[in-house]
């Protein structure tokens, strides 16, 4: 028995790319592979991973339009083709790449006649369009064509409310998921007298980002989301007696901190492996981290005073409270 645990706890898993290919500008494929697993645990963490890819990564889209003196959204504008509703649904169907955080204005003006692309649109400097050539509009006749766009980073589906706007405003039913599907598969083998198995994932994504993009982001959500299991309080741990208690011992960061004292040749493989999120952060704050692209303490020490207070909607109060939680004011310097 000791030696077969000793063999397991020592095998090392691995994953590659066993094929990539961009089918079109808005469908991206890749297949991968990881092994060796034991038995059950491929689909263990297939399952885990579909459902993370396809509800949890992040896309942006266009979630708001407005016209000019436009009472509804299936009027029609004179000298224009399509209707305000078809418009609309040409919209909903631009993919957006961007690192933006929270919500940005995007705009068309457009003079006539001429077709209308996703290419005239203006946006923001954080945002790019994947797909220029994407269909819009056609305008018929010298008009403008101005429309007030709304850009924002979320996940999953965003249904709009059924309200009549008056000011020529129109919410879009938003699908921000840029994983189209994802399969799993197994492949079980014996090695020895153990048997094994292969996993293999199949990742479809519309062009925001690479399928391999998509894995190292769905694993550090999944990451991110069993990280309060590790502060899990004693109390919770109780026997039914109430006479024997497991303590778990807990990953704080002072006691990291104090005991590595940050050295510099150990500095950057143990701060790789701390996440932003055991520091029990504000919400506010650890949103304006995450949206920086700050998810590891490596990447918050990176980062000076100067550069913190250049992110949106964070204050100098917000940098003393890094600050006093790490107790390592040199580094920020």
């Amino acid at each position: 028995m000791v030696r077969e645990k000793i063999r397991v706890f020592t095998r090392t898993l691995e994953w590659k790319c066993v094929e990539s290919r961009i089918d079109s500008k808005r469908l991206y494929y890749g297949r991968f592979i990881l092994s060796p697993l034991m038995k059950g645990q491929a689909d263990t963490i297939g399952i885990a991973m579909r459902r993370v890819l396809l509800g949890e990564i992040e896309g942006t889209c266009i979630t708001h339009v407005k016209f000019e003196k436009i009472p509804h959204e299936y009027s029609t504008i004179v000298g224009i083709k399509e209707s305000v509703h078809e418009i609309l649904m040409n919209l909903k169907e631009i993919v957006l790449r961007s690192n933006l955080y929270g919500t940005r204005d995007a705009s068309i003006y457009f003079k006539g006649p001429g077709h209308v692309t996703a290419q005239d649109i203006i946006l923001p400097p954080s945002v790019e369009i994947v797909d220029n050539t994407q269909h819009i509009a056609n305008v018929t006749e010298p008009i403008n064509l101005c429309i007030e766009l709304q850009i924002e980073k979320n996940r999953g589906y965003c249904i709009k409310t059924l309200k009549n706007f008056q000011d020529g405003s129109f919410p879009i039913d938003t699908v921000f998921m840029p994983v189209r599907n994802v399969n799993h598969s197994i492949h079980s083998y014996v090695n020895g007298n153990e048997k094994q198995e292969i996993l293999f994932l199949e990742i479809w994504t519309n062009g925001s980002l690479t399928p391999k993009e998509a894995l190292y982001e769905a694993s550090r959500n999944l990451i991110d989301l069993f990280i309060p299991f590790l502060h899990a309080e004693e109390d919770n741990f109780n026997f039914e007696n109430n006479q024997h208690k497991i303590t778990l011992p807990l990953f704080t960061f002072h006691g990291i901190l104090a005991k590595t004292k940050l050295r510099k040749k150990k500095k950057e493989i143990a701060l790789k492996s701390i996440f932003i999120d055991q520091l029990e952060l504000p919400p506010r704050i650890y949103n304006c981290l995450k949206g920086s692209n700050i998810h590891t303490l490596l990447e918050l020490l990176n980062n000076s005073q100067e550069d913190l207070l250049k992110m949106e909607h964070f204050r100098v109060e917000d940098v003393k409270y890094i600050l006093d939680i790490l107790e390592i004011e040199k580094h920020f310097s």
